[in-house]
């Protein structure tokens, strides 16, 4: 098996690539969480129901999830900084028109389009950094991608707050999305860069194709091959569930330490900021850990493997502990949670990018994280009918803790081995498995 390798001279350019696309990873949590630091004044003001509310939260996955396959199909077919640059460019023109929206369509449809945009950012990810980085780099680089996902949400709430206390919520909007547009100045000079790799030879003596020949590369497997691969449902099976619990936590956290803990929304949004920050040194520490493990030579199989099943295992304990404990553990249990989560995070992402390779990556997780986002539909309303029936957040901890616990078997049970999988054997298997 080859992997990517990058000459001495092209590193700086790799390096600014991968912090490229944390950063936008980052926007991208801002961007869509946006609507749900300003839905108490937007509710209000366009006087609006809380069923409306909820239809607007829950819309963006409505398009985010299916528009991700075709996402990963057209990472295959043009050029993947192109349809990330556009992706972006459709995400954030769409944040910044949501400040100008004066009713329930105009918002629905914008969520939808918001959807649609942000659909690009992780299948071109993986594409990029499976193209790019070697194997013994790729946790800390998806560590990265990690950090980006743990502090937008954090930023996003801190900055969207201030700037809605003294601008309005209309604002809010217009100011994220003409900032994500910024993100497009360093992206085309960095990729006029990195397109100077397409000579650059990887292990072996083989080219690495690149964003500028990434269009020539043949499109193997086809995407109904690939849903006929058993590596993949695995790897969607714990990314599901994993991501259950992310959604939870930042859907339902807030509420649940204000109304079941009685804390004040100043002691919430410290304690939140906490959880996130413990959940950004994780990702980036536990990408740098695996990458030195692989580095000094223990397989990459036990190593993905390993921190994906610890990371599933503590979040379910951790959950438990919140539901199950008194506010001593319960606090103890979220403060937690957020270093589990994080060691798992950048394996998910690098295991995939492993197994499927850098010609098959973006359509993967095209699949993969579409599949995983499901999570973000079916959160809400688990937990919310859960909560209605027991009239407290218990159950809902314990169910989000036992999914954690069903994730572990895509990795350690339907997932074979964490390696690149030879094609031309796997697609002779009538079922792949």
């Amino acid at each position: 098996m080859t992997t990517p390798t990058t000459s001495q001279s092209a590193a700086p350019a790799v390096k600014a690539l991968v912090l490229l696309l944390a950063l936008v990873v980052l926007l991208n949590y801002v961007d869509r969480g946006t609507f749900n630091i300003t839905a108490p004044l937007i509710k209000d003001q366009l006087h609006l129901s809380a069923t409306e509310i909820g239809i607007l939260m829950s819309a963006f996955f409505w398009s985010y999830v299916p528009a991700q396959i075709v996402t990963g199909w057209m990472t295959e077919r043009y050029s993947t900084a192109l349809v990330l640059g556009a992706g972006l460019t459709l995400w954030a023109v769409a944040t910044a028109c949501l400040g100008l929206s004066g009713g329930f369509f105009s918002f629905l449809c914008l969520r939808l389009l918001l959807g649609v945009g942000e659909s690009v950012a992780f299948p071109c990810s993986s594409k990029l950094l499976a193209q790019y980085v070697p194997q013994d780099q790729l946790g800390r680089a998806n560590g990265l991608i990690g950090v980006g996902m743990a502090l937008g949400p954090g930023c996003g709430t801190l900055l969207g707050g201030l700037l809605m206390a003294q601008q309005g919520w209309r604002s809010v909007f217009v100011f994220f999305g003409l900032v994500s547009l910024l993100w497009l100045v360093p992206w085309l000079r960095v990729t006029r860069n990195i397109a100077r790799l397409d000579s650059a030879p990887a292990t072996g003596g083989r080219p690495v194709a690149t964003i500028a020949t990434i269009s020539t590369i043949p499109t193997i497997p086809t995407m109904l091959q690939l849903l006929h691969c058993r590596d993949l449902w695995g790897a969607c099976l714990g990314h599901f569930c994993a991501n259950y619990a992310f959604y939870f936590i930042i859907a339902w956290l807030p509420l649940y330490l204000v109304k079941e803990r009685g804390m004040s929304i100043e002691s919430m949004a410290q304690l939140g900021g906490v959880i996130y920050a413990t959940y950004a040194v994780s990702a980036y520490c536990g990408g740098l850990v695996t990458d030195r493990l692989i580095h000094a030579g223990v397989s990459v199989n036990r190593v993905r493997k390993g921190f994906i099943i610890a990371s599933l295992s503590g979040i379910a304990f951790c959950l438990m502990l919140v539901g199950l404990g008194d506010a001593t553990v319960s606090m103890a249990g979220l403060l937690l949670v957020g270093l589990a989560m994080g060691m798992g995070m950048p394996n998910i992402y690098a295991a995939s990018q492993t197994i499927a390779g850098p010609p098959t990556a973006g359509k993967w997780m095209g699949i993969q994280n579409s599949v995983a986002n499901i999570a973000g539909v079916v959160v809400p309303l688990v937990t919310g009918r859960l909560i209605d029936l027991s009239g407290h957040f218990q159950w809902a901890f314990i169910v989000a803790a036992l999914v954690a616990l069903v994730g572990i078997t895509g990795h350690a049970l339907v997932l074979r081995k964490v390696t690149r999988l030879d094609w031309d054997l796997e697609l002779r298997r009538p079922l792949a498995g």
